[in-house]
């Protein structure tokens, strides 16, 4: 005698009652963790834009963010202003770390939409740098980063991240030998004309003694990576150029 169990409309019963209760699970879980979720991809945003700056807790070799038990009075601490630029207008916004990239990147689709473009502004030593968010893609999905700059478009720091870059080989565009190579260079040519910087496979100054020339050594067995990311500098930096071509007018 064939049980109740074995047949197929009990299989197909007790699988749409689990689906029922694990999404069910799934949505509350998502929801009471959403408000914890959001605040430590605040904390992690000011972490990474105070290492563009130079404010982490790195010793010779290694990549160290300042804690998040204090991060968020550091960073109060060093960035003294933050500015949206949108179009013409530049307002100051308290808020403006907060800013989907992403989001005002798709937007950016439509020409009749002015994107609006974060910027913060961190004093180190006395000294004033200029941090620029950026994103783009790389060999397998999104990459991005904070680039601070000074008045002149001169790299400050650096710091790239990656969703799903190769183990060993893209995913090494957050190790300190390839950030660290950016301090230093020009983001104008000699003619003061944007030029960007290149991750570039034939790189004459593998050393980066040359910070004139607008390039920095790649990373072997990386190159779509590596011309993500030249592109993400060019593309997402061009923007401001107009902002900082003001500024030395001023």
């Amino acid at each position: 005698m064939e049980k109740r169990t074995d047949k197929n409309s009990y299989t197909i019963l007790f699988a749409i009652i689990m689906v029922l209760v694990v999404g069910a699970i799934l949505a509350y879980l998502a929801t009471a963790l959403k408000p914890k979720i959001d605040v430590n991809k605040q904390l992690e945003k000011q972490q990474n834009i105070l290492y563009a700056l130079g404010v982490n807790e790195n010793d010779d070799k290694s990549v160290a963010f300042i804690g998040t038990d204090k991060v968020a009075e550091v960073f109060n601490k060093y960035i003294v202003k933050q500015l949206v630029i949108q179009g013409n207008d530049v307002r100051v916004d308290d808020k403006a770390y907060l800013i989907d990239i992403k989001k005002e990147q798709a937007s950016a689709k439509d020409p009749s939409y002015k994107r609006q473009l974060p910027l913060f502004l961190g004093v180190k030593d006395n000294k004033v740098s200029y941090i620029i968010p950026i994103r783009g893609k790389g060999l397998w999905d999104a990459i991005w980063g904070y680039v601070a700059l000074d008045q002149d478009m001169v790299v400050q720091g650096a710091f790239f991240d990656h969703a799903a870059e190769t183990p060993g080989l893209g995913a090494n565009i957050n190790q300190r030998f390839f950030m660290d190579d950016f301090i230093g260079e020009n983001l104008l040519d000699t003619s003061e004309k944007f030029t960007g910087i290149t991750v570039s496979k034939s790189n004459a100054d593998p050393v980066n003694v040359d910070k004139y020339d607008n390039e920095v050594d790649a990373i072997a067995g990386s190159t779509i990576t590596g011309d993500g990311v030249s592109a993400m500098i060019y593309s997402e930096l061009k923007v401001y150029s107009s902002y900082f071509l003001n500024l030395k007018k001023k």
